[in-house]
């Protein structure tokens, strides 16, 4: 299989999916019209309620991808290509692998607190733990804790495909590989960032007891966590090229909770349609901040482009018998840069 067939296979089963985003109400479209794979189809016929927590994880997904990388020059943009995120899928950069984990993230998410939340009648709370604890110390295990096998189970079986994940005997990854791990490190944020929640109970409120659960915690934290995973991403050999090993290419197995990728990032700073990157061109930046949004980097020292804005709001609101508010009107002028 050559590379070209390779990069289509894997980005298949996710930029159909991503389309979801873009489509109607999923219930009354029907498996048979949504974007999906063959195989993505045939699950979603035997499983048409997981419908709705499959537009909602993908759509959870990218909006906290362009929450986490706002102030960054890729602000994990999307398109109106079915894709989504067009050839970013299929580049092997830090961002494909942070494109990959966490969508799977977010369908686990989604799938889990539909769980939860009683909405389905093929999984619930997890109550495994019901009835352990430790009564010396005063606290047992009950409440509604998240199900994520559920919905890790589901987000595997609905994303990956049938290759062997983690397989590196031969030297390298593929593609395929590569992305299979990032999806399942996506997956075991959901995990490492959930947390144990109790309520007390007693007279009082001397929290004589305690009963606990396990809950997920916010996709944004999950977000924050994978964006930290991305930062300390860990780049593979590629077993597809035949080009001599970097030193500093990892020839052992990573931790599976860490993102991996093949390529070097381009540095976003100019359009190139051709490989979907929209540039910094006209993107707001911060004059004074070091960082990413500051206007040095972001504008990758093109300079930048002042404007001064008129921002008009209501202020000085008070209440006036009987019975209405009475607000002056004020104007403020603000000055606003944008990258050359």
């Amino acid at each position: 299989v050559n590379l070209t067939t390779c990069r289509a296979v894997t980005a298949g089963v996710l930029h159909r999916w991503l389309g979801v985003t873009a489509e109607g109400v999923p219930e009354k479209l029907g498996c048979a019209n949504l974007p999906l794979s063959h195989r993505q189809r045939e699950l979603c016929r035997k499983k048409p309620f997981l419908l709705p927590s499959i537009q909602d994880g993908a759509r959870l997904a990218i909006t906290e991808c362009q929450s986490q990388f706002r102030h960054e020059r890729w602000n994990c943009s999307t398109t109106t290509e079915p894709s989504v995120f067009g050839s970013e899928l299929t580049s092997g950069t830090k961002e494909t692998a942070f494109i990959y984990a966490v969508m799977a993230a977010g369908l686990v998410h989604a799938v889990t607190r539909s769980c939860s939340q009683g909405n389905m009648t093929e999984c619930g709370c997890d109550a495994r733990l019901q009835g352990s604890g430790s009564t010396e110390e005063g606290w047992h295990w009950g409440g509604c804790s998240d199900h994520i096998q559920y919905g890790t189970w589901f987000s595997r079986k609905f994303i990956d495909n049938s290759v062997k994940n983690m397989s590196t005997s031969r030297g390298g990854y593929t593609l395929v590989t590569m992305n299979q791990h990032n999806t399942e490190a996506g997956r075991q944020a959901i995990d490492k960032t959930m947390s144990t929640d109790c309520r007390c109970h007693g007279v009082s409120g001397s929290c004589a007891v305690k009963t606990c659960w396990r809950t997920m915690a916010a996709f944004e934290r999950v977000g924050m966590y994978l964006k930290e995973r991305y930062e300390r991403s860990v780049q593979v050999s590629d077993r597809s090229r035949k080009k001599p090993r970097r030193k500093d290419q990892r020839l052992f197995p990573v931790d599976k909770h860490q993102l991996i990728f093949f390529n070097k990032s381009p540095n976003y700073c100019l359009e190139d349609r051709r490989r979907g990157v929209a540039g910094t061109r006209g993107r707001r930046c911060n004059r004074t901040s070091a960082g990413p949004d500051g206007c040095n980097l972001l504008c990758c020292g093109r300079g930048y482009n002042t404007h001064v804005v008129r921002h008009v709001q209501r202020c000085e609101c008070k209440f006036v018998w009987c019975c209405y508010v009475q607000c002056r009107r004020c104007e403020s002028m603000n000055d606003m840069h944008t990258c050359k």
